[in-house]
């Protein structure tokens, strides 16, 4: 008799429930602690005769899969959105019917599974996340510092430079004892942010800089450390892709559609689905790529033309969706990034049109 298993996390107990693989029947319904000891435990017993144990993606899922898998547990990850709209039909939500639900949904088959990253890919998107948050909390202060200013007629300007605020700012203040005693505070806990934000970056930084790929690329005009690091740790593996111009997609970056008999039938906006932080990057890389940097590509070109018919944030977006496949491509194929068909033709400053140079 084959048997389907399937658990519920949570940060203390995780619910399991394992079903006959024929006809549904709940051979065991249980609860454990959240630790991969305690979990192999309960299912050592039936390990001959599992086929697959579902785990929903979740905080946890990453070191629990990891260390089931290493234990022998056949394990499959199942996609958090699609597991969520089948659990929705059950009236009662609890622990132990969504690990029976997870279960059932397992037995069938009708899941989507989802890749688990590997340990290093996860540490590159600690650092990312940690130097992300420091940033957001550092530009709050700022932010919080120079509006609370304005009530008192002190503006600080657009040009003042992080390395001048807290000067600029003590200066404002410093004949108000009561403003510059609050402020104080404030510029303090800045400060902190600030360094520990600059080491944090500079750590990206040097692993940007010892890694061969980040450093390919690297090459590729707009793309930079963060890019460069978060496109790595996004993709993971690239033989997880089997065609390169399905990694647009799997970040977000098509169009969606809707589409019901034949009144409905239209394209939406980009899909978002995927990991955000990856399409955030790319579209910044696209939009320097576009505005900021004065080397052309065949790349370049395109989005400009592009840009002219379809308009900026459409060209921005389709030039993101082509840098993901052009990445991908680069690490399967390790080559680096190329400008142009031919280096040497020289491009329109306009439209970005390759200028034929016929021969004297």
């Amino acid at each position: 008799m084959k048997l389907d298993a399937a658990f519920d996390t949570a940060a203390a107990t995780t619910a399991i429930c394992i079903v006959n693989s024929r006809d549904g029947a709940v051979v065991l319904e249980t609860s454990a602690p959240t630790d991969p000891d305690a979990l192999y435990r309960v299912l050592e017993p039936y390990l001959p005769r599992l086929q697959r144990v579902g785990l929903e993606a979740g905080a946890w899922s990453p070191w629990l899969y990891r260390e089931l898998v290493a234990r022998g547990v056949p394990m499959v990850l199942l996609e958090t959105r699609h597991a969520a709209a089948a659990l929705k039909a059950q009236r009662n939500k609890t622990d132990k019917n969504d690990a029976r639900g997870l279960a059932q949904l397992v037995r069938s088959g009708w899941f989507k599974t989802v890749h688990v990253k590997s340990e290093e890919s996860h540490r590159l998107k600690l650092l990312l996340a940690h130097r992300r948050t420091l940033k957001r909390k550092l530009l709050d202060i700022e932010n919080e510092v120079r509006h609370s200013m304005k009530a008192f007629g002190f503006m600080l300007g657009r040009r003042v430079q992080r390395a001048s605020f807290m000067q600029r700012v003590r200066d404002l203040v410093a004949n108000d004892p009561l403003l510059a005693g609050v402020t104080e505070c404030m510029l303090r806990a800045w400060l902190v942010l600030w360094t520990e934000y600059k080491r944090l970056h500079t750590l990206l930084v040097q692993v940007a800089g010892r890694d061969e790929l980040c450093r390919r690329y690297m090459g590729i005009p707009g793309v930079g450390p963060v890019t460069a690091v978060t496109v790595k740790a996004g993709i993971d593996d690239p033989s997880r892709f089997r065609k390169s111009k399905t990694v647009g997609a799997h970040f977000g970056l098509t169009p969606k559609r809707e589409q019901s008999g034949t009144s409905v039938d239209r394209d939406g906006h980009i899909s978002r689905c995927g990991d955000g932080e990856v399409r955030t990057a790319l579209y910044e890389a696209s939009s320097a790529m576009l505005t900021r940097s004065r080397k052309w590509s065949t790349l370049k070109a395109w989005g400009v033309r592009v840009a002219a018919k379809r308009g900026h944030k459409r060209a921005v977006v389709a030039v993101a969706r082509k840098l993901a496949v052009i990445m991908h491509r680069m690490w399967r194929d390790g080559t680096e990034f190329r400008f142009s068909a031919a280096d040497q033709q020289p491009f329109d400053p306009v439209t970005g049109e390759v200028i034929e140079v016929s021969a004297a």
